[in-house]
């Protein structure tokens, strides 16, 4: 129970690598408030927590409102007594060349991506500092370093979520508290079925051409991340600060 009585917050956790990292946990014994956008999803990952035997309620809200994500953070505290973890995964999924791009898409990358990171940062440092520490793990991506076609906004978000937690770390680290990226690679999510449908090509076929450029020859899936996720939230990462850890079945090495 690497996690035992622990109470987390994990943004964007009605699907995905949200709920799976919001089941992973549970199962290690945290108590988790859900936090999305899409409030029948955050109702349902909630639900199933509590069918797996966890303690969990949710709330709607867009990171990107400072009002919503204090509402989130008061709900939390109101219901669990405190606050010991922050996972950020929340995220706005926009693509294409700058050409394609409008004034509103930036807004909305930066707005849930950056923004939005940054307000679930500030509001519940205070917390944080209360309990003389706390752990924030940022749900960065292999987009945050590399370059991809007509990935322009998106890759632009996520590489300043890298650079948002290095320094955090070093500005939290005489606190005690911990701040640490995972970066994942082609993950088989809705978003990434989305994206399959953006570019016209099916399930199956996306499958494929994402999961080609891994030496594994396949897409991880959710609870992967989640698996690196519940690492450094643990106390077996109480010398990790700073740090980006990529999970992508080898697409980067070179």
């Amino acid at each position: 129970m690497r996690l035992k009585n622990k109470i987390a917050i994990i943004t964007g956790s009605g699907a995905g690598i949200g709920r799976a990292t919001a089941l992973r946990f549970v199962e290690e014994g945290a108590k988790v408030m859900v936090v999305d956008i899409d409030r029948d999803n955050a109702k349902q990952t909630a639900q199933m927590l509590q069918e797996a035997g966890g303690q969990a309620e949710y709330a709607q809200a867009d990171v990107s409102d400072s009002k919503a994500v204090e509402r989130v953070i008061e709900a939390t505290v109101s219901t669990f007594g405190n606050i010991q973890i922050l996972v950020n995964n929340a995220a706005a999924f926009v693509f294409g060349k700058i050409e394609d791009t409008t004034p509103e898409d930036w807004q909305k990358v930066l707005g849930v991506n950056i923004i939005g990171y940054a307000n679930m940062v500030q509001t519940v440092l205070p917390h944080f500092r209360a309990n003389g520490g706390g752990v924030i793990v940022n749900v960065a991506s292999v987009s945050s370093y590399i370059a991809q076609p007509a990935f322009v906004p998106y890759n632009t978000s996520k590489g300043g979520i890298m650079q948002m937690t290095r320094c955090l770390a070093l500005d939290l680290a005489s606190e005690n508290i911990r701040v640490n990226g995972v970066c994942p690679g082609a993950i088989f999510t809705q978003a990434s079925a989305n994206h399959m449908k953006y570019i016209g090509i099916s399930v199956e076929e996306g499958r494929k051409l994402f999961g080609q450029d891994s030496p594994m020859k396949r897409m991880g899936e959710p609870v992967e991340i989640a698996n690196g996720i519940l690492f450094l939230a643990s106390d077996e990462a109480s010398f990790v600060t700073g740090a980006h850890l990529v999970i992508d079945g080898g697409a980067t090495i070179d």
